[in-house]
């Protein structure tokens, strides 16, 4: 039974790794930013000499991009020193890292989604910190997965980012205005978890783009989906620039991918975004809000 490793496994996607690999017979072991100080190269070692994994996923991170423009030197100490404090460790037992970024290291001045054959140039704190990541990783390691993620979705009623966002403010408002400048790839927690799972069966090691298939679309484009789905038909969704929102973080214009190695190499596993968000939120999101509300 192959020993997983998963930092920073507290998180939405951490949650549905974990539960994936242990439903496909691995033997998990799982930390997060409270259990495990990343940036402690010692205690880094030590865990991993304790697990001798045979397989390390590496999420530990400051995600939070506005805080990361605050306060740079946290975003490159935890997504950059402690990436390498990681990869040291599977340096030294041999294990194979998987790193997951985030296509947000491009600069978003491309028309069309970006491949892996792009040159990434980060605009942002945290962008340039988990590229940083990225370039630690493939300087210390020959056996490494570097998977770069979209706009992410998952987590159930742990969901703190876009999806649960949008529909909580519909249930508030007649109207919610959402930017149609920004665009990028949705990308839900359990379809990159399984796709991960399948990549590190490939043994042909590298850096992958694993977001959800189907045309990229707008953030107004994905609010419009997620209250169709939701089956709110109350509230109004107005188009808006992102100008009319001050953030401290820049935000690529485009932010969109396209998983064009796995594309190539005939292993585009990744479901169309549209049913993996119906899915999500007809399965996952209203069943548990629902078991709130009536209890």
């Amino acid at each position: 039974m192959a020993k997983v490793f998963i930092t920073g496994a507290n998180g939405m996607l951490g949650t549905d790794l974990c539960n994936l690999f242990k439903d496909e017979g691995y033997q998990i072991f799982c930390t997060d930013i409270e259990t495990l100080d990343v940036c402690d190269f010692d205690k880094v070692q030590k865990i991993v000499d304790q697990i001798q994994p045979e397989y390390v996923i590496h999420l530990a991170a400051l995600t939070d991009v506005d805080k990361c423009e605050r306060e740079p030197d946290k975003a490159f100490q935890i997504n950059t020193i402690g990436t390498k404090n990681v990869a040291l460790a599977c340096q030294k037992t041999d294990a194979l890292m998987i790193y997951v970024s985030t296509i947000s290291v491009f600069d978003g001045i491309k028309n069309e989604p970006y491949t892996e054959f792009d040159t990434p140039n980060p605009q942002s704190w945290y962008s340039n910190s988990k590229y940083k990541g990225e370039l630690v990783v493939e300087k210390f390691l020959n056996k490494y997965y570097i998977v770069r993620a979209g706009w992410m979705f998952g987590g159930g009623l742990e969901d703190k980012k876009f999806v649960a966002k949008i529909m909580e403010l519909a249930s508030e408002n007649d109207t919610i205005n959402v930017v149609d400048d920004k665009f990028g790839s949705p990308t839900y927690t359990r379809d990159i978890s399984r796709g991960i799972e399948r990549l590190i069966r490939t043994g042909i090691y590298g850096t992958y783009h694993m977001v959800n298939s189907g045309d990229y679309c707008s953030r107004f484009e994905f609010a419009k989906a997620i209250l169709e789905y939701a089956g709110n038909t109350t509230c109004a969704v107005h188009p808006v620039s992102s100008a009319v929102f001050t953030l401290p973080a820049p935000r690529p214009r485009m932010e969109a991918a396209r998983n064009y190695l796995l594309e190539l190499q005939g292993w585009n596993w990744m479901p169309i975004w549209r049913d993996a968000l119906e899915h999500y939120i007809e399965t996952v999101l209203l069943p548990e809000r629902e078991a709130i509300n009536t209890t």
